[in-house]
């Protein structure tokens, strides 16, 4: 007989004991249970992995609800609250993707373009034969999951891309990376003539209607900031490295971001450029297992179930190199799809996920880090309970 942790067994419990209501009929009114559904998954989960606080926000057919939980602080003893921001690690890949299709549509940039265009002095090299829409899927040939240890500065990562040797053609094979997500942010960044920070924080957030999401956290916000905690439960927040802003360094709060959710469920709401950029990050560009790898975005089709989701997002398919298919034309949604992310920093964990059609969303944000598929079963659970789709 196989025995399952805790607070699986209790989201199991959660699943059979409650009644999945149809979409149309969650309203405002239904607080209540929309607070038992999110508590059933995420306490157990919190006592389990001992996370210090969480953030979790929920929309269903438009309407957004941030679930607090637990301490920014513990030395201060801070409660996470609606002011409170997190490192979203990972999850801020999804913004520069969103920020170079937004840079596309604008007519500054080509995803067809090569890095060699906008950084002479990497024409020529061997990276240059890869596209900004390979770096975008980390389909470039086998750049590496971290900058190189002997990469201290940005100098040193020019150096390194100049002399770099791939490991297969470009298209060919998908390895996830911060440098070549890193180096499309950069490249964004010259393209619309200033630094990738100032043209996130001036240009896409405003837009987005994110108040309080923040590369570089101000003096007036950083009372909201809140500390993360290692597995040895020590405070810290994180180091940036070389692309760490472009591949990591994003901070936010969960109502920026289920806002960021919304407007990727209902690009239409948006103007016309920020619109198509939005839906731009929604097409799919290879298939790599049973996942589709777009810019920023790794999407399904829905319903999943939880083996396939997991599966999904594997320490392998995050350290390894898989097979990747191109899709010939590029692939928009078919049909209903769950669009994800995970983040996660030193002392950070984030996880993302919506499905447009189903007009429903979740960002659970943790300040600590804590297994990944532990956070994608609390998340799927809590889907599963607000979706017509899953019966």
């Amino acid at each position: 007989m196989t025995i399952l942790p805790a607070f699986t067994r209790s989201i199991a419990a959660a699943l059979i004991s409650s009644c999945f209501l149809p979409l149309a009929s969650w309203a405002a009114d239904d607080s209540v249970q929309l607070r038992t559904i999110v508590d059933t998954a995420i306490r157990p989960l919190m006592a389990e992995y001992d996370l210090p606080g969480m953030a979790v926000a929920v929309t269903v057919n438009g309407q957004s609800t941030v679930f607090n939980y637990g301490l920014a602080s513990r030395e201060d003893k801070t409660p996470v609250g609606e002011a409170t921001l997190f490192e979203l690690g990972s999850v801020s890949k999804t913004f520069t993707a969103t920020l170079a299709t937004y840079a596309q549509e604008l007519g500054k940039l080509s995803l067809d373009d090569h890095p060699g265009k906008y950084m002479p002095q990497l024409k020529g090299s061997a990276l240059d034969k890869a596209s900004l829409l390979n770096l975008g899927t980390y389909t470039a040939g086998g750049l590496p999951l971290q900058v190189p240890d002997e990469v201290a500065n940005f100098d040193q990562m020019v150096a390194y891309f100049r002399q770099w040797k791939p490991d297969s053609a470009p298209s060919a094979q998908r390895n996830y990376s911060n440098p070549s997500i890193g180096l499309l942010g950069y490249i964004t960044g010259l393209a619309l003539h200033s630094d990738f920070a100032t043209a996130l924080e001036t240009r896409l957030l405003p837009q987005l209607g994110l108040t309080h999401s923040y590369v570089r956290v101000p003096d007036s916000a950083m009372v909201n900031y809140a500390w993360g905690y290692d597995k040895d439960n020590k405070p810290g927040r994180v180091k940036p490295d070389v692309f760490a802003t472009e591949a990591y360094g994003l901070k936010a709060t969960a109502a920026d971001m289920i806002r960021f959710v919304q407007a990727n469920i209902e690009p239409g709401r948006q103007e016309a450029a920020l619109r198509r950029a939005l839906e731009g990050t929604h097409v799919g560009y290879f298939k790599v297992r049973n996942m589709v790898q777009g810019l920023g975005w790794e999407q399904y089709p829905y319903p999943i179930t939880l083996e396939q989701l997991v599966a999904g997002n594997s320490p392998s398919l995050i350290f390894d190199a898989n097979a990747a298919k191109r899709l010939t034309p590029p692939q928009a949604p078919a049909g209903a799809t769950l669009f994800n992310k995970t983040g996660s920093t030193s002392r950070f964990g984030a996880y993302v996920a919506f499905v447009p059609e189903q007009k429903i969303g979740i960002v659970m944000l943790a300040n600590k880090n804590y297994p990944i598929p532990a956070r994608i079963k609390a998340a799927h659970a809590i889907l599963a309970q607000l979706s017509p789709a899953v019966k």
